[in-house]
């Protein structure tokens, strides 16, 4: 039997067990497992594995300039807090502080850390392994950090380079609309971004003791558009181009009511997620199925 399989099975072994073991953990009034990995010990590692069928958050963030007022760990801040309060309603392991990402176009400024390409991915793979080989077999990337996104869609793709016995999702959210009335009914700016508005809100909900309202209008978070008026093209610049500071908005517009509103709905969004991917069994399935397929020899035609 294949260690993907052995590893399935213990998934859905543990799915079976998870119900019982919540009933007895309140019947016998036992200690809650931290969601943190970093509180975990290694017992409690392992029923935490159990606990969580197998599943652990990775929270993505990176070290970036945030305007001239907010911390340069803004993003791991933000999306740490939200996955520890979405594991802690619906169990799942969080792992520790995870800052290495996508950043170049930020190099221009103080305290950012851009690790090269190969480091950043060769990291997250082998995070995603060593995880796995310590039974976890289905694991969340949620990357806080917008410079992120064409690089882990593109890490879950390259999963399927090779076979492996576990499965990589990342959460997506969508736009609710009951939050985005009330984001509407709260919102000061029109246009916002990168440690405008919404960060800035949400921030003074994750740590308020690290922002410095009063710089937000030090600099400027306008739009200067100096690629000109170039129509169907994509360059690297970009962003540089547009924003010079790394700053996009006004922060200092910011509330803790509009940040309220947007951490509980990544919040609850993020919940929603954990309850289906620990209770989903058909990827890991159709991955293994895939594999096969793939690694079959072409049958020639006589």
């Amino acid at each position: 039997m294949r260690n993907d399989q052995k590893a399935l099975r213990a998934c859905l072994l543990a799915s079976a067990l998870l119900l019982g073991s919540v009933a007895l953990r309140q019947d016998l009034g036992a200690q809650v497992i931290p969601v943190q990995y970093e509180e975990l010990t290694a017992p409690d590692f392992v029923k935490a594995v159990e606990e969580s069928n197998c599943t652990c958050i990775i929270p993505m963030g990176i070290i970036e300039k945030h305007g001239p007022h907010l911390p340069l760990g803004t993003d791991l801040l933000d999306a740490r807090e939200t996955a520890i309060r979405a594991a802690k309603r619906e169990y799942a392991i969080v792992y520790p502080h995870y800052y290495f990402g996508q950043i170049f176009e930020a190099k221009h400024q103080p305290g950012t850390v851009a690790y090269s390409s190969k480091v950043i991915w060769d990291l997250l793979q082998e995070t995603c392994d060593e995880l796995s080989r310590n039974g976890i077999k289905k694991i969340i990337l949620y990357s806080g950090h917008g410079g992120n996104s064409n690089f882990v869609r593109y890490f879950c793709n390259a999963q399927l380079e090779k076979r492996r016995d576990y499965a990589v999702y990342l959460f997506t959210p969508t736009s609710d609309s009951a939050a985005a009335a009330s984001v509407k009914a709260l919102r000061r700016t029109r246009d916002d971004g990168h440690a405008g508005e919404n960060e800035t809100s949400a921030m003074l909900v994750v740590r308020p003791d690290l922002v410095r309202i009063d710089q937000a209008k030090s600099q400027s978070g306008e739009n200067q558009n100096r690629l000109g008026n170039l129509q169907n093209s994509f360059l690297g610049i970009w962003w540089y181009a547009r924003y010079p500071n790394h700053y996009a908005g006004d922060g200092s517009q910011a509330s803790r009511e509009l940040g309220e509103v947007l951490l509980n709905n990544q919040v609850d969004q993020l919940v929603r997620m954990i309850r289906e991917v620990k209770q989903d069994e058909n990827a890991l399935r159709l991955q293994r199925q895939f594999f096969d397929e793939a690694e079959r020899p072409l049958e020639t035609e006589q």
